[in-house]
């Protein structure tokens, strides 16, 4: 256990030290929250709090993509020198991999927690049990996602690789998430790619709660696009959060198998000339 907890201290160290992606995490999220606010505006309507339901995607986002971008510090480590140590140890890969699927959730919760402080001065409202509910979310997206990333990583062995298939992958399934812009107003040929789309349950059970939608009714929910009616079938938020376990189940075991079996002298790092 120690081998985890060497590598969350590291790389959460990495973190507080990297001033430029601290900045850049506030920026992004801000600049998100500027553009899609005057989008908001003209289709939220019906919605009470539009700029807490555009707030409350922009916090599960944050993690998400964090989660998500953070499990490539596995190939840089390779790259500098620092995992070839740990690799060689006895140390067991397994402890490997999930120490570096922990220290990519915590700092991508570090980066959500932000993002509700700032959340927080623009009218966003909570108390302790939804803030605890939001936590439980945060880490269960965290480590989903972070998982799938470090799985993909070890499966690509390439830094432009992962890069490309991350960019190819996020972008279309953040905006069809409902994240920043309602599942409600878009065309329904886009709907079955957003039912099958894991972000979409994400931004769902995260909006429900932050939003404290418990006493809407099933109509009301899909109406405000938190639940969703699939041919009389109506996916819930709670549904949802199971299929986001699911696939966290799933992804954690095949992303620790895939690491204790991959073979990381074949990694290449892409470097910029300079």
């Amino acid at each position: 256990m120690r081998a985890i907890k060497a590598i969350l201290v590291r790389n959460l160290t990495n973190f507080t030290r990297d001033k430029l992606r601290f900045f850049f995490t506030i920026f992004m999220s801000v600049l998100f929250l500027f553009i899609f606010s005057f989008v908001m505006k003209s289709t939220a309507a019906g919605l009470e709090q539009p700029m807490n339901y555009l707030i409350s995607g922009i916090i599960i986002m944050t993690v998400f993509q964090s989660a998500l971008n953070n499990s490539m510090n596995i190939l840089e480590d390779i790259s500098s020198g620092f995992m070839k140590e740990i690799l060689v140890s006895p140390i067991p890969r397994w402890q490997i991999s999930i120490g570096q699927i922990l220290s990519s959730s915590v700092v991508a919760l570090l980066q959500g927690l932000i993002i509700i402080i700032m959340g927080l001065f623009m009218g966003l409202n909570t108390d302790l049990l939804h803030f605890i509910e939001m936590l439980g979310v945060m880490i269960l997206v965290g480590i989903t996602f972070s998982s799938i990333g470090l799985y993909l990583a070890t499966l690509t062995k390439s830094s432009t690789t992962f890069q490309l298939t991350i960019s190819i992958a996020v972008m279309p399934l953040t905006f069809l998430s409902g994240a920043y812009i309602p599942t409600t107003v878009m065309p329904g040929f886009l709907r079955p790619i957003v039912y099958i789309n894991p972000l979409t349950y994400t931004t769902s059970i995260f909006r429900y709660i932050t939003l404290k939608m418990e006493g809407l009714s099933s109509a009301e929910l899909v109406k405000a696009g938190v639940a969703f009616d699939i041919h009389g079938f109506i996916i819930t938020p709670y549904i949802g959060l199971l299929i986001i376990l699911t696939i966290c189940i799933i992804f954690f075991i095949l992303c620790v198998s895939q690491f204790n079996n991959a073979d990381f002298s074949r990694v290449k790092i892409y470097k910029r000339s300079h």
